[in-house]
């Protein structure tokens, strides 16, 4: 394309790659709120859905889990999954983020968006 220009035909083709890796991204971005992951605790006593941004969406609470005495019981294992569901979402977001910048040649733990 632009043999006879010495260096800036890389820079062209550098600059139309980070393009599609920016459209890209935001095609991920998009995605991730559309995928979903369950985090649990209490040996799936409790659920807690997020999307793979984090962003809690529901939460599955077996009825026999509830008894007065045991509030303090419950409420860690409602945090639990929470927490769960939150670490899920952060390494669905890591595996999605890794198929972007796999075919870049970035150093490995190079981590996007800067």
């Amino acid at each position: 394309m632009l043999k006879g220009l010495g260096g800036l035909g890389d820079m062209a083709k550098m600059m139309k790659q980070a393009q599609e890796v920016q459209g890209k991204m935001a095609q991920m971005q998009e995605d991730l709120n559309s995928i979903t992951v369950t985090g649990e605790s209490g040996a799936g006593l409790v659920k807690a859905t997020a999307t793979a941004k984090g962003e809690l969406k529901g939460l599955d609470i077996d009825p026999s889990i509830f008894n007065g005495d045991d509030k303090e019981v419950v409420e860690d294992l409602i945090l639990a999954a929470i927490k769960d569901a939150q670490s899920r979402a952060n390494e669905r977001m890591q595996q999605e983020m890794s198929k972007i910048t796999e075919g870049l040649g970035l150093p490995p733990g190079v981590n996007l968006p800067f």
